[in-house]
């Protein structure tokens, strides 16, 4: 025999070796060799919660931010950050002297102009008795035309005279009354009860006026006894969200702890970002309840809170809950397109139009064999999935693993799960 018979004999025998080895591995050989392990599931009824999941930010239901409408020097700031106010309590003075000048500036121009009223309507008086007496000549012709006429103008001119002085009158008492007004804005005060939830500036400070740009935020004052959550909720899952929605909020401050709350504000317009995914996202606000967090402020102070504006929280949304249904593992679900091989039932009477459908399926553990089972799914939540047609309560479905349910698997595969193993050895 050659050396090159020798040597192709020797390949065969190895390509012969190997395959039996991965033969046996794959399960093409040996005792079980056309079994594939698979997880099992027992179907069973249980409780679905479907949620919605957002995080945000806790800020206050009612928070009111305070700026200067007249620039100036902060002369005196008699209030801290966290302090609680009430209503009508100086939190800030302006230095009012520039503002006190112009008003004093307006009032004598108010009394210039008065006089200047005074004035006309004296000289209105004195061309009226001027105006009525060389009307009476004039009628009798003592006096000529000319003189009739000059006597008629110089009455209408100083009545104009009058007119013009009394609107002059009222325009400074106008810059009068806007230069009160600018002084008692030199003075800020609380306009509700609450706590001082930020403090922005410091005595001494400059502050720009609100009357002709954006102007200095000074303070804000809040009411921490109602406080809520915004979050940014995803296009796709605002449509599932109602007003009065029960929610579920974890605080990071507060771990292992939830508190209920309700959803109060959905926002109409959307917000998009400016990142390159273009997320468009809906701003929804949730309140925290206080029946929720009553062991928190106990024996505390009245205005006292457990949360501060600017906590992270995390919300979950009750959008739907289902009781007593049968459901399964979400891993269980598989999208077919040929479900030529299903095992049908008579749940449905709608004919498979196209070859290219897609179909929500499941595989059943039938007699130690796969089969594929069109259903109809329901809500679902972070695990489990409501089925509504297609399945019943004591049978097993396969959900796992992953790559054998969602490639490998075929309806006829035989298959053998964990538990099929165990109660083998108990046997033996």
């Amino acid at each position: 025999m050659s050396r090159k018979t020798l040597l192709i004999i020797l390949i065969i025998v190895v390509v012969l070796v190997v395959g039996l080895v991965f033969g046996k591995k794959a399960g093409l050989f040996g005792k079980d060799g056309n079994l594939k392990e698979v997880e099992t599931s027992t179907i069973e009824k249980l409780d679905i919660i479907e949620t919605v999941s957002a995080t945000g930010k806790i800020q206050p239901e009612v928070e009111v931010k305070l700026s200067s409408e007249v620039s100036g020097e902060i002369i005196d700031l008699p209030i801290k950050e966290g302090q609680q106010v009430d209503k009508g309590d100086l939190l800030v003075r302006i230095n009012p002297d520039i503002i006190q000048s112009g008003l004093n500036r307006s009032q004598a121009a108010l009394e210039n102009t008065r006089a200047g009223l005074r004035q006309a309507e004296a000289s209105l008086k004195e061309a009226k008795l001027s105006y009525d007496r060389n009307k009476e000549l004039f009628n009798k012709g003592v006096i000529s035309k000319a003189e009739w006429d000059s006597s008629v103008s110089a009455y209408e001119v100083a009545e104009a005279a009058k007119q013009s002085a009394f609107y002059s009158v009222k325009s400074s008492q106008a810059t009068v009354n806007e230069a009160k007004d600018n002084l008692n804005r030199t003075t800020i005060y609380a306009p509700m009860s609450g706590t001082i939830s930020k403090l922005s500036v410091e005595l001494g400070e400059r502050v720009v006026g609100t009357q002709q740009m954006a102007g200095t935020e000074i303070v804000r004052v809040a009411n921490l006894s109602n406080m809520e959550v915004e979050v940014d909720v995803n296009e796709n899952d605002i449509v599932k969200i109602s007003l009065g929605d029960s929610t579920i909020v974890e605080v990071d401050a507060y771990l292992k702890k939830q508190f209920k709350g309700l959803v109060t504000e959905i926002a109409n317009s959307a917000e998009s970002t400016l990142s390159a995914d273009q997320v468009t996202n809906f701003k929804v606000k949730v309140r925290i309840l206080e029946e929720s967090y009553k062991d928190l402020i106990k024996d505390k102070p009245e205005s006292y809170s457990p949360f501060r504006p600017g906590m992270t929280a995390t919300v979950d949304v009750i959008t739907n809950k289902r009781e007593n249904v049968i459901g399964v593992p979400i891993s269980a679900i598989v999208i077919k397109s040929d479900t030529s091989s299903t095992v049908k039932r008579s749940y449905t009477k709608e004919k498979l139009k196209e070859s290219d459908e897609k179909f929500e399926c499941v595989f059943v553990k039938d007699g130690g064999a796969a089969k594929l089972r069109v259903i109809k799914t329901g809500i679902q939540d972070d695990s489990n999935i409501e089925i509504t047609e297609g399945l019943e309560v004591g049978e097993d479905v396969i959900i796992g693993p992953y790559n054998v349910v969602t490639k490998t698997l075929k309806t006829g595969d035989k298959v053998t799960s964990k538990d099929d193993k165990k109660d083998k050895k108990a046997e033996e």
